[in-house]
This record gives C-alpha cells, sequence and structure tokens, in this order.
C-alpha cells in the first residue's frame, strides 16, 4: 500500500523541498486513503497567479491550490488530485511568520492533500475541524501548532 506522487517541478525558484521531504508529507497525510496517486506541482508566482485567478477569481499568487480529481465514479481510477504550490509564496510565508521553512512547506502540502480528500474551512466548524487535523499531522512530524501566533 503505498501512495503515488508525480512531483513536477516548473520553477527553478530556490527553497524548494526534496522529493522524499514531499512524499513523506503527502503519505503522512494520505495515509487512509492507500494506493491512491495525486500530483504535486510547484511553480513559480506567475503560474500560481494565473491558476488562482483563473481557478478562485483572485488575481495574485496564493500558497497552495488544489485540484481534486473529478471522475466518475465507475472509472475507479485511483486519482485524488493535483496540488499546485507556490514556491516563492510558501518561503516567503515562512519568513514572515517566523517558522522553519520546512514546518511551513509540510503543512502546506498536508493542508492541500486534506483538501482532496474533501476537508474545507469555508465554513467555521468545518475549518476547526480541518486545522485540527492539521495540527495532529503536522505534530507527528515534530512540528509546532501552525496557527499559534507567534509572538516577537
Amino acid at each position: 500500500m503505498t501512495i503515488e506522487v508525480d512531483i513536477q517541478r516548473a520553477t527553478d525558484a530556490p527553497g524548494q523541498p526534496d522529493d522524499d521531504s514531499l512524499l513523506r508529507w503527502a503519505a503522512l497525510a494520505l495515509r487512509d486513503k492507500p494506493d491512491h496517486e495525486l500530483t504535486i506541482r510547484l511553480v513559480d508566482a506567475e503560474e500560481s497567479q494565473a491558476l488562482n485567478s483563473e481557478y478562485r477569481h483572485r488575481d495574485y499568487p496564493t500558497n497552495v491550490l488544489s485540484f481534486p480529481a473529478d471522475l466518475p465514479p465507475e472509472l475507479e481510477i485511483p486519482l485524488l488530485g493535483d496540488l499546485v504550490i507556490c514556491v516563492p509564496v510558501v518561503n516567503r510565508e515562512a519568513a514572515e511568520q517566523g517558522k522553519p521553512a520546512e514546518a511551513h512547506w509540510a503543512h502546506m502540502v498536508i493542508h492541500g492533500c486534506l483538501h482532496l480528500l474533501g476537508h474545507d474551512h469555508i465554513e467555521d466548524d468545518e475549518a476547526e475541524a480541518m486545522e485540527a487535523l492539521e495540527r495532529q499531522l503536522l505534530a507527528e512530524l515534530g512540528i509546532a501548532d501552525p496557527y499559534l501566533e507567534i509572538e516577537e
């Protein structure tokens, strides 16, 4: 039972995590969905902004976009969907929030994977449930609660 992850590096922006880290974080988030597949595409700000504008009508680059596979159940293809992660945005956010880049990357991969599983944070109760799951998974990696405010 494994998670198959297709990693696409569409940018040479610095600060990208290695393949093993991306795989480890995705596998943790998707451990209840063994034998499934997803794509993680690492992009620059321009591609992120174009996708965010087209699909969310927000004209700026964002950290992670999740595109769940919308396949008819009769196809029985184990594809969960795609994550598009903007390298410069994730690294900038980590620096601005005073977090280790690796911790923020793990959070973004896990966050995106949970969206592929159908979790959301539009309603308060959904957000609380999703954030609790994120906290639990990140704690298993030894990563602090990403929603705590860092005092300076």
